[in-house]
């Protein structure tokens, strides 16, 4: 009687297990307000890894994320070896966007024909790469661009994808990324939100190995237009309750991101300091006490799911 008593104990607690919201699994109550503010675009400049630097230091930003093909990674690098408690990850990479400033992938260019244009950069957009691309070629890339990451003494918290070209690109590209996170126990970024309106055939890829956010937030050319201050103000005000992301991109307005962001000036040298100018602004900092929003990192997440 004790020994079936012990196994329905035991079922109690897995079945517990299985039903506890991400919230709970990181020791907060299932209504708490969590919000990772994460900073894309690591590497792709000075003013880029600097500005996002010292958020992560003075300011609200919590995690950021790195391009392994960009130029200035390896400053990146370096500030993930000085900085160990940072909660970096891989902004994995398959576009090359900048009109001027340009790169290629980190696989051998031999191995990788198909995501690369004449010159052999990166397409410059997740259309044209998911068009021409073959997903064994896409996958080959992920893999280096990991694998360099390890090399370089980084040990990612957490994988995303840049422009949004492994989600909802393909469902074969989709498995990839969800199967990159498993292979190297990795939380890899998806949302509850954006998932209500994909096909079926992308639910179907998910396992219960993968962690499920509530939503990604990220400011829009609307927003820009208006005003950024009011919609990070707003977002905030209205965040649901569960794991959320702010999306960000952080860097100075200065010569080397007006050079860099030339004709592009959506996500550009503008747009990026006024994101540093709040998320390092005691107006940030008054607006998440009171509408008490707790600030949480990839690594915590990380740990829970993979007891790393």
């Amino acid at each position: 009687m004790m020994r079936y008593t012990f196994l329905f104990l035991l079922f109690l607690l897995h079945l517990n297990g299985q039903t506890q919201s991400l919230a709970e699994k990181l020791g907060y109550d299932e209504d708490a307000k969590l919000l990772i503010i994460h900073a894309d675009d690591l590497g792709v400049a000075h003013s880029e890894n600097q500005a996002s630097f010292l958020a992560m230091k003075i300011g609200m930003v919590t995690s950021a994320s790195i391009m392994m093909p960009t130029p200035w990674v390896s400053e990146v690098a370096a500030f993930a070896q000085e900085n160990p408690e940072a909660d970096l990850g891989l902004h994995l990479t398959l576009t090359s966007e900048w009109k001027y400033m340009k790169w290629g992938p980190v696989a051998p260019l031999g191995d990788v024909p198909s995501i690369v244009d004449s010159l052999g950069h990166l397409y410059d957009n997740c259309l044209t790469f998911g068009q021409k691309a073959t997903v064994e070629e896409a996958k080959a890339e992920l893999k280096a661009q990991v694998e360099k990451a390890y090399k370089m003494g980084i040990r990612p918290t957490h994988f995303d994808t840049h422009m949004g070209c492994l989600v909802f690109n393909s469902v074969e590209l989709f498995e990839a990324y969800l199967q990159l996170g498993r292979d190297y126990k990795v939380p890899v970024m998806v949302d509850r939100f954006s998932l209500q309106v994909a096909p079926q055939a992308f639910k179907d890829k998910l396992t219960r190995q993968d962690v499920i956010i509530e939503r990604i937030l990220s400011a829009t050319p609307a927003a820009f237009e208006s005003g950024m201050a009011a919609y990070y103000e707003k977002s905030l005000r209205e965040l649901s309750t569960g794991v959320n992301i702010m999306l960000v991109h952080l860097a100075f307005d200065d010569a080397e991101m007006q050079a860099l962001s030339v004709d592009h000036p959506l996500w550009g040298a503008e747009w990026r300091q006024q994101d540093f100018d709040f998320f390092t602004s005691k107006k940030c900092q008054q607006i998440l006490a009171e509408e008490n929003i707790q600030l949480i990192t990839w690594r915590q997440i990380k740990h829970v799911m993979y007891k790393d």
